[in-house]
C-alpha cells in the first residue's frame, strides 16, 4: 500500500477536507502540479480552477477553487482557497441564472469600479461553469 497524503481545503466559510489522499493535483498560478506523498516542500499561490484529489481507495473528488494558496510541507498538503465548492454541489441552472444577472450587473455599472467589480464577479462564475 503506498504512503498516503494528509490533505487539507480550507475555505473562508468552512473546512472542505482533512483527511489521508494519495495524490492531489493544485492549479497552480505557473501550471498544475500534483503532490503525493514525501513531496518536496512547495509553496504556491493558484489561479481559478479545479483541484482533483485522489482518495485512498480510487475513489476521486473536484472541487472548484476560485485563488488562493497552496503550502507542501513535512506534514502534507493545506490549500488556503479565495472561495471554494465541490463541483457535485452545483447545479447548473442557478449557475446559469447568477450568469445573466452578473452579466447585467456589468452593463449597469456607473463607474470604472464598480464595472471592474462586476466583471470580476462574471469571469468567476465564467470559470466556475467552464470547470463543471
Amino acid at each position: 500500500m503506498a504512503e498516503l497524503l494528509k490533505f487539507e481545503l480550507v475555505s473562508p466559510e468552512r473546512l472542505l477536507v482533512s483527511e489521508d489522499v494519495q495524490q492531489v493535483t493544485v492549479p497552480g498560478t505557473e501550471g498544475n502540479f500534483t503532490v503525493f506523498a514525501q513531496h518536496a516542500p512547495v509553496l504556491s499561490t493558484m489561479r481559478p480552477g479545479v483541484v482533483d484529489v485522489k482518495k485512498d481507495g480510487g475513489e476521486e473528488q473536484r472541487i472548484y477553487v476560485r485563488g488562493g494558496f497552496a503550502e507542501v510541507n513535512p506534514a502534507g498538503l493545506t490549500i488556503l482557497a479565495e472561495d471554494a465548492m465541490p463541483l457535485e454541489e452545483l447545479d447548473k441552472e442557478i449557475l446559469a441564472q447568477q450568469i445573466q444577472n452578473a452579466s447585467e450587473d456589468v452593463a449597469d455599472a456607473t463607474d470604472d469600479e464598480k464595472r471592474r467589480v462586476a466583471q470580476e464577479n462574471l469571469d468567476h462564475l465564467q470559470q466556475l461553469l467552464d470547470a463543471m
